[in-house]
């Protein structure tokens, strides 16, 4: 057992590679002899994870809003910032999850919604989600994997595909995909008078180019990110430019990651609601989708990634065998009781109460753009998606954050945080409450009205 008989408070140097690093130490005694521990070990950081800067933007925005809560601890803080839902999870879903918690009380019902089941997700859940998302046919059962949410395999994804890939993601997008691809290794230093990282391709997307990127940038990219709605435009790509985006991935021989976790916010039939419905794409794509925003799974972790039989490596390889052996490895499957709720989203009454959900935030996205378009200001976005993009005529987004959460106690999110392209914008999440969203409007209209 060991006993501590005393402190070294001056740092100890201690002689590593070619570093001088300063150690604190402890002296502790075995009974038989005396053991100096280290408060610093002999592994190296990560150096990807120095090449990242500042915090991840929600967190970021977080403490923010928590430092402005202690300037003004009775301010009513509204949040339009972070897109995470506020309304409860309808009844008809809550029921399924309800039925399979009571059933793991029981021999009969543990045997069915307790211990491991398959690493891809149940197979009745599979089955569902082919039927409800993808009706036409062109995702198969076996080809979905369900997880813990699309946030979650995004990461997965960068861990399949291994390090020191040209990456290209559009510009502005959801910080994740960039985030990540440095942490990956995907990139080189960051340079601070682009605000971009060395070899990852930003696409920019913004009104001069209808919010489609000109793909020739990204001629030289192995992995494409992309997101329709995208996060924070909110604008939808039409069947002619996910053609286009197909097209160019298949010329090049490109991976694309399209992310379709706002899809059923998607109104317009010219739009599609996921990448398979473009022909050839099961050759060239990865879709990841969640019932996060579709059914308030939020916090409860709920998702899937599609991952074509007929996506192949360059040697021939099966990309889904890899990512199937990944999963299995890395994962031991979504939650039973979570997958129930899934199941019963996909119910015919828990799919009404799924769509009536979304319509309740697609109507609050309604009234944010045009609070603020009353207001003088030009917006995108707020109809096929839960985001409002709002121009600040070129102003610094952080500023503009700063002074609305100041004056209105509001909290949006800078639309620089989503990359270089977004600066001069603020991102407004319809996620919220009604009587919130419309004393948001009040506020807004009193100290920014053009």
């Amino acid at each position: 057992m060991f006993t501590a008989v005393s402190r070294i408070d001056t740092p100890a140097p201690f002689f590593g590679g070619n570093r001088l690093v300063a150690r604190r130490a402890a002296s502790y005694t075995t009974g038989r002899r005396v053991v100096q521990v280290h408060a610093v070990t002999n592994v190296s950081r990560n150096p990807n994870m120095g090449k990242l800067k500042a915090g991840y933007l929600f967190p970021e925005i977080n403490r923010i809003k928590n430092a402005h809560l202690e300037k003004k601890p009775d301010a009513a803080i509204i949040s339009l910032g972070i897109g995470d839902t506020t309304e409860p999870i309808p009844a008809p879903i809550i029921d399924g999850m309800i039925s399979s918690v009571s059933g793991l009380g029981t021999p009969a019902g543990y045997a069915k919604y307790g211990g491991y089941g398959p690493g891809e997700g149940q197979a009745e859940l599979r089955e569902k989600i082919a039927s409800r998302f993808y009706p036409g046919g062109e995702v198969s059962a076996d080809e979905i994997f369900v997880s813990d949410g699309s946030k979650c395999d995004i990461s997965r994804l960068q861990m399949l595909f291994g390090p020191n890939r040209n990456v290209a993601v559009q510009d502005p997008s959801y910080p994740a995909y960039v985030d990540s691809s440095v942490m990956n290794g995907h990139a080189t230093s960051f340079d601070a008078s682009t605000k971009q990282y060395g070899n990852i391709t930003y696409l920019s997307c913004n009104s001069n180019n209808n919010f489609f990127p000109n793909l020739a940038h990204a001629n030289d990219s192995e992995i494409i990110f992309f997101c329709s709605p995208n996060n924070p435009t909110g604008a939808a790509a039409t069947r002619e430019q996910l053609t286009d985006l197909v097209a160019h991935a298949k010329e090049n021989g490109s991976i694309i990651i399209y992310d379709a976790a706002y899809a059923s916010y998607i109104e317009n039939p010219d739009c599609p609601k996921s990448i398979f419905e473009i022909p050839g794409a099961d050759e060239c794509a990865i879709e990841t989708c969640s019932f996060s925003k579709y059914a308030g799974f939020t916090g409860l972790r709920l998702g899937w990634t599609v991952v074509p039989e007929n996506l192949k490596f360059a040697d021939g390889f099966s990309v889904k065998a890899d990512w199937n052996r990944l999963m299995n490895t890395t994962f031991n499957g979504a939650s039973n009781v979570a997958q129930a709720g899934g199941l019963a989203c996909l119910s015919d009454e828990g799919w009404n109460a799924m769509t009536e959900l979304v319509g309740f935030y697609k109507e609050n996205a309604s009234i944010l753009k045009r609070t603020f378009e009353d207001m003088g200001y030009t917006t995108y976005g707020g109809t096929n998606a839960p985001y409002v993009w709002v121009s600040f005529d070129g102003q610094d987004s952080w500023e503009v954050f700063t002074e609305i959460l100041e004056k209105c106690d509001i909290v949006v999110t800078p639309g620089s945080g989503f990359g270089p392209a977004g600066d001069g914008f603020i991102r407004a999440s319809a996620f919220g409450h009604r009587d919130s969203i419309l004393e948001a409007t009040e506020r807004l209209k009193k100290a920014f009205t053009k």
